[in-house]
């Protein structure tokens, strides 16, 4: 293990100690130019290891004890072993700045232990058919012209949120080259130099337009995902261009401008299949915010061992997501993880926390997942219709149950709470597998 207390010793014994499994980092010695080389050459090995196991060292190994799997992180594979000190490795990994796309980049063979989850991943190599189970696909062509199709759509609207909490727009209006280069852009921002993208990596938001770091959730959250994402808040308040990163700032303004637009599109369509006025959720300011949020997945050694995403909820009132061909997201549907299929040109709208909360349980936010891949990398960009609490108009906006979906049968589930409060409880509980939800119940 790697001790958390400095022993006296001199530093020559760690040298000599140095093929068992332990390594002691201690301090007391003679100042020569031999203590010296000694120590720089033992501490810049003890860093390589932390994060490339035994491939970081500069000198061919030496024999182990037999029987030892090669280990990555600072020690055991295990990330439940009781001498694993989590927020040491985290905290080693944050510092980096350079996320999981960093790890992959540096040649790492085996899944650090930050990122493993209690037990693998095992999915079947012949699922059998389900042809009867599929994410409904809902054509938007035609709804503002043909009373009878957007009456249909309506429906199709309403019995997806009801059952599935998800479902996929084709002929949404957003051309093809556009989301091409949307797509383009998160992957021109996550490739770029690495020390040009460290200036954007923080973890505080407050006043920022862009923020850029590897899970949000990363020292709340049990199992680290093998994810990096930037998010720009584009709405209510757009960003100055200089804000934004260059790889992807003309199309963050026209991709957030056609995404806003379909927004209000998908807004009223749920309002109607409440049975609500068409304006109803836009005149309660559900279109006024908006987070775009660019998800980089890197290729994964060993994928069954993590995950891209674990198991959640969205917090927000609707998502729209744009996901690129290699797809591994997963829906949980009667009881079971469905594969949303990638359909070129499609976009994926799922309800968030918010917007179940509001319609009082009428319209269910799913849990969903995103599977690790050895394929790679994955991109996609997921946009969140809410006002950031970071945003001074949007942090106190208050959230309850609509009045005209309640009645003597059907009353009030959860209590009334601001953006604010929910945001914030859902960042600190992290991604843990439960919904922020049952915080707010009555």
């Amino acid at each position: 293990m790697v001790s958390s207390t400095f022993k006296v010793m001199d530093l020559r014994a760690i040298e000599r100690r140095r093929g068992d499994e332990s390594l002691d980092i201690c301090w007391t010695l003679p100042i020569t130019s031999t203590s010296i080389y000694y120590l720089c050459r033992t501490l810049s090995e003890f860093v390589a290891v932390v994060f490339f196991g035994e491939a970081g060292r500069d000198e061919p190994a030496r024999e182990r004890p037999p029987n030892k799997t090669k280990k990555m992180g600072l020690v055991s594979t295990s990330a439940f072993a009781p001498d694993y000190d989590r927020k040491a490795e985290l905290t080693a990994f944050d510092e980096t700045k350079t996320g999981v796309k960093g790890l992959v980049d540096a040649g790492i063979t085996e899944v650090p232990r930050i990122f493993r989850l209690p037990s693998p991943e095992t999915p079947n190599p012949n699922p059998p058919s389900r042809s009867d189970i599929s994410l409904p696909t809902i054509d938007l062509e035609g709804i503002s012209e043909d009373p009878i199709r957007r009456k249909e759509v309506i429906e199709k609207v309403k019995d997806s949120l009801e059952s599935w909490g998800f479902f996929q727009i084709v002929n949404h209006g957003i051309p093809v080259t556009i989301l091409e280069e949307m797509k383009k852009g998160v992957i021109g921002f996550h490739e770029q130099d690495s020390e040009v993208k460290k200036q954007w990596y923080t973890r505080d938001r407050n006043g920022r337009k862009v923020v850029y770091n590897s899970n949000f959730d990363l020292y709340s959250a049990p199992v680290t995902n093998w994810r990096d994402t930037f998010l720009c808040t584009m709405a209510p308040n757009p960003p100055q261009p200089e804000e934004l990163p260059s790889p992807c700032r003309d199309i963050l303004f026209e991709y957030s401008r056609q995404v806003m637009k379909l927004g209000s599109c998908i807004f009223e369509l749920i309002s109607e299949a409440l049975g609500l006025d068409r304006n109803h959720l836009l005149d309660m300011g559900c279109v006024e915010g908006l987070a775009v949020l660019g998800h980089y997945y890197p290729p994964c050694p060993q994928p069954e061992l993590t995950m891209g995403t674990t198991d959640h909820t969205d917090n927000d009132f609707i998502t729209i997501l744009l996901q690129d061909h290699i797809g591994g997201l997963k829906i949980f549907y009667q009881n079971e993880w469905t594969e949303v299929r990638p359909i070129p040109g499609a976009l994926v709208v799922n309800a968030g926390d918010l917007l179940q909360l509001v319609t009082n349980d009428k319209f269910v936010s799913s849990r969903h997942k995103v599977m690790a891949n050895k394929v790679g990398p994955r991109v996609s960009v997921a946009s969140f219709f809410m006002e950031y609490p970071t945003d001074p108009t949007g942090a106190l906006k208050v959230v309850e149950p609509i009045k005209e979906l309640l009645s003597k049968h059907n009353p009030a589930k959860y209590r009334r709470t601001t953006i604010k409060e929910y945001v914030d409880y859902y960042r600190a509980k992290g991604l843990d597998g439960t919904s922020g939800l049952l915080h707010f119940k009555i």
